[in-house]
C-alpha cells in the first residue's frame, strides 16, 4: 500500500483531498463568477474585456454604503 497506510485510511485520505479540492473549486467559482454566455459572434482579437464581476459588486456596495 502507499506510504505504508491501511486500506481504509488510504481510502478515506483520499476522499477527504478529493472533497477539499471540489470544494476550494466551487468557492473560487462563486467569488469569481465566470460569464458562461456563449455570444453569438466571436469577439475580434482585442476586444474581449474580462472583468472580476464579484469584486465589482463590491466596490458599487462600499461605494454606495460611504455616500
Amino acid at each position: 500500500m502507499p506510504a505504508g497506510v491501511s486500506w481504509p485510511r488510504y481510502l478515506r485520505m483520499f476522499g477527504a483531498s478529493v472533497l477539499s479540492m471540489f470544494a476550494g473549486a466551487q468557492v473560487v467559482h462563486q467569488y469569481y463568477r465566470p460569464d458562461l454566455t456563449i455570444p453569438e459572434v466571436p469577439p475580434k482579437p482585442g476586444e474581449l474585456r474580462t472583468e472580476l464581476l464579484g469584486l465589482k459588486e463590491r466596490q458599487t456596495d462600499s461605494l454606495s454604503e460611504k455616500r
